[in-house]
């Protein structure tokens, strides 16, 4: 399942860029579902773990792609972490909720991110409450953020 803590979260890992790029593995870059949200969110296509083709930027290295896909990847492969996933767009939403689906994971958010008008389950830290859908998830992280 999925947890957010909204606001300053001390032992969340904040800057996820520098993180990332100190402890990603190549495995990472390559697997299935990594290269699914790579060419979702990035648009771009993995052609091996050190180069992805970027249709802005050309060939570039994994540490290149955008904080959200990165972040994703963190979440993803180190789920016993919690990091600051405000460095994620809208457009990261809806896989930061597949992750929630296939393990349980933590995340920081410190503005309010659209999960869509799909149902979902989403256990709020900051007050114990489980949400099912944006309308009940932004009255209470309003108040957080």
């Amino acid at each position: 399942m999925l947890s957010i803590y909204y606001g300053r979260m001390p032992e969340a890992i904040f800057n996820t860029a520098v993180y990332f790029k100190n402890v990603y593995e190549d495995s990472w870059i390559t697997d299935p579902f990594s290269k699914e949200m790579i060419l979702d969110v990035d648009k771009s296509t993995v052609l091996g773990n050190g180069v992805i083709d970027s249709p802005v930027l050309g060939k570039i290295a994994p540490v290149s792609l955008s904080g959200g896909v990165k972040t994703l990847m963190l979440i993803n492969n180190e789920p016993q972490k919690i990091f600051n996933a405000s460095t994620c767009g809208n457009n990261c939403a809806k896989w930061i909720l597949k992750i929630g689906e296939m393990q349980d994971v933590t995340i920081n958010l410190r503005h309010l991110m659209d999960f869509g008008q799909e149902t979902f389950d989403i256990h709020i830290l900051n007050t114990g409450q489980i949400v099912h859908n944006m309308k009940e998830l932004v009255p209470i992280a309003g108040v957080f953020v």
